[in-house]
């Protein structure tokens, strides 16, 4: 058995202030990577730059980062990092910031090897740029692990690349997701119950390693209630826009007596996905995360949402080869069965509709992709993979 995480991981209110020393102490030049506008919202990309100002580190901003990353971009900034003279990567966002942070800071040392070339495996591992990680979303767990998800939209291709990069310093601050919208919140949620999920149901697992998802599992069931509440409300919302304004009230009301996602949840929310991430860090995710990239790819729909369409039917097929594992995943979450596990699913993240020319091919790429396919405990067949295929989506 192992356990190893060499990230420096702090987990509070203002921690990037607080831990400014720390920041400062990994370079003097550094490329700050980040999406277009909700750092600048929620306030982190200020605290970074104030406390890089402060201490007198050249920065510069690469704020083009997409959803889903892809290798032109990482490309991109890798070459603006080398021209500014860059010695470390600031990553502040979602996976994405942070995934794409990775990937420039392996390309900013290795100027030989081309973005589009991430995806193959190198003859020997590559050296990285250290990289600094302030996530704002609570769901993929990227400040803990050396995964980095890229898409290559030349080939159809998003998965991890096989260079491993664990952030040399995360700085978790729940106060980041105050701004957010309450879906994005659900979105991400679900992401990093899906990687805990998925590391106790993976050949993988052990008793040390265990002690991260089921600590997260917990913590993570304590939330449920008031994210569920939260998609309830919203839908209510938007309905009563259609109703007028006697179901606006109801909406209303309804809102005002639910359990809220609110500030008293957003260190719980966040602690529980950095959890989530040093759990994956030491089992890689399995077949839900792998069944959800054919998705996103092919329909845009959003990561965490693409992993929770999967993962109830998962679970329900490895109740058959470890079912004690599967009646401790429910019993942390506080559910009694599999089916209120998946029932909470869709009262999450709603159904999905794919047609059967793409369901047929999503399942025939799944059945060759031993990478995730050898992770599940007790083995899985090509029709157990078409079960989870016809239980997970909704074909017209």
């Amino acid at each position: 058995m192992r356990f190893y995480v060499p990230t420096d991981i702090y987990v509070e209110k203002d921690c990037v202030k607080n831990h400014a020393k720390e920041l400062l102490a990994v370079g003097k030049r550094a490329l700050i990577v980040t999406g277009h506008s909700s750092a600048k919202v929620n306030g982190s990309l200020n605290d970074v730059t104030e406390v890089l100002n402060a201490g007198g580190v050249a920065y510069q901003i690469f704020d083009e980062v997409e959803e889903n990353p892809s290798t032109d971009t990482v490309g991109k900034g890798a070459q603006i990092a080398r021209e500014f003279g860059a010695e470390f990567i600031i990553g502040i966002g979602g996976g994405s910031a942070i995934d794409a942070a990775k990937a420039m800071a392996i390309l900013l040392v290795n100027p030989s090897v081309n973005a589009d070339e991430l995806h193959k495996a190198p003859s020997h591992p590559l050296n990285h740029a250290p990289v600094v990680a302030v996530p704002t979303t609570c769901g993929t767990g990227s400040e803990a692990t050396p995964v980095a998800i890229i898409t290559n939209h030349k080939i159809n291709l998003k998965k991890s690349i096989p260079h491993r990069i664990f952030p040399a310093l995360a700085l978790v601050d729940g106060k980041y997701l105050a701004s957010a919208k309450k879906q994005l919140i659900v979105n991400t949620a679900v992401d990093a119950l899906a990687h805990m999920v998925e590391s106790i149901l993976n050949i993988h697992s052990n008793m040390l390693n265990r002690m991260c998802p089921e600590y997260g599992l917990k913590l993570w069931g304590e939330c449920k209630e008031a994210l569920i509440t939260s998609v309830a409300a919203n839908n209510a919302t938007a309905k009563c826009i259609i109703a007028g304004n006697a179901a606006q009230d109801a909406a209303q009301n309804a809102s005002e007596n639910a359990a809220p996602i609110d500030a008293s949840l957003y260190e719980k929310l966040m602690y529980t996905s950095t959890i989530a991430g040093m759990s994956i860090a030491m089992t890689s995710t399995a077949v839900p995360h792998g069944m959800s990239y054919d998705l996103t790819l092919s329909k845009g729909t959003p990561h965490g949402p693409a992993v929770g369409y999967f993962l109830g039917a998962y679970v329900e097929i490895c109740q058959k080869k470890v079912p004690n594992d599967v009646e401790k995943v429910l019993s942390l979450l506080g559910l009694k069965n599999v089916e209120e596990f998946a029932e909470m699913l869709r009262k999450l993240i709603g159904t999905c509709t794919v047609t059967r020319e793409l369901r047929d091919k999503f399942a025939a790429a799944m059945k060759v992709n031993r990478s995730k396919l050898d992770l599940v405990p007790g083995g899985i067949t090509p029709e157990e993979v078409e079960y989870i295929y016809d239980k997970s989506l909704v074909v017209e």
